[in-house]
């Protein structure tokens, strides 16, 4: 029987690693030898125990996940990753650091075993290219390769999509639905011409990243439109504009000065 694998998890919501702790119980081959809260943490975690596997997060204050990810590279750490996230769009990024694997939130369990079934290859694949030459890099496998593809299609078919949480429902829109989403109060609001809901992307930036930057513009801090789906546009004081939105609202956006010149050359206004 294959030996356990010993994991850390490291995210900085409890509610998220009591899941993936209950998750991994549930799966077997998998024991949960210590857990952090933030980057800075997990570095010292990881240094203390040194597990063979850590479940990571991509955002977390302090260090990033990724910023984690690199300074065990840098320091030769054999400990491997699999990076837990709710964001799509750093998949390629993860295997930069030879990460394990990349898992969406919310995870998957048939997905969890899989990557923990992948960690156990990766780990007896290294320990046996040790025995055979120890002073041999590790190489990125077949398997790995394979991933890192599967991750770029999986991200293309994504990125037509998105999930909004609508009262206690969430909902898969089309990407091209989206009439405009405005950050407020920490919260990312979504509108397209049948629903308006809230997006688990903590930041515009975020959202914006998995769309299509031709099709959405940031035209304000605070908001995103689609071009498309622009109403009327309305000059405004000091040449500047607002945008009446095509929702049932006729929402108006306004323009920052910064893309206000750019709406013009593209409008030829």
């Amino acid at each position: 029987m294959d030996e356990r694998l010993r994991a850390v998890l490291v995210d900085d919501e409890p509610l998220a690693r009591d899941e993936l702790g209950f998750l991994l119980e549930r799966l077997g081959g998998v024991e949960v030898v210590g857990q952090a809260g933030n980057g800075v943490d997990a570095l010292t975690t990881i240094g203390r125990l040194r597990p063979d596997l850590v479940f990571l997060d991509v955002q977390m204050p302090g260090l990033t996940g990724f910023e984690v990810a690199r300074r065990l590279l840098d320091a030769h750490d054999l400990t491997h990753i699999v990076f837990v996230t709710a964001y799509d769009q750093h998949a390629i990024e993860a295997f930069e650091v030879n990460a394990v694997d990349y898992l969406l939130k919310p995870v998957d369990p048939s997905r969890l075993q899989l990557a923990a079934e992948r960690a156990r290859r990766r780990i007896q694949a290294d320990r046996a290219g040790m025995d055979a030459d120890p002073a041999a890099p590790p190489r990125a496998t077949d398997d790995q390769l394979e991933k890192i593809v599967q991750l770029v299609a999986e991200r293309q078919s994504r990125r037509d999509r998105l999930a909004i949480k609508v009262g206690e429902r969430f909902l898969l829109v089309q990407s091209e639905e989206i009439i405009y989403a405005s950050l407020a109060d920490e919260s990312i609001t979504v509108v397209t011409g049948q629903h308006a809901g809230t997006s688990n992307y903590r930041t515009l930036d975020e959202l914006h990243a998995r769309l299509d930057p031709s099709v959405f513009w940031r035209v304000h801090r605070s908001h995103l439109v689609n071009i498309n789906k622009i109403k009327e546009i309305v000059p405004w004081f000091s040449r500047n504009y607002i945008l009446r939105m095509k929702d049932a609202n006729a929402t108006e956006i306004p323009v920052s000065r910064t893309q206000t010149r750019r709406l013009r050359e593209y409008l030829k206004l």
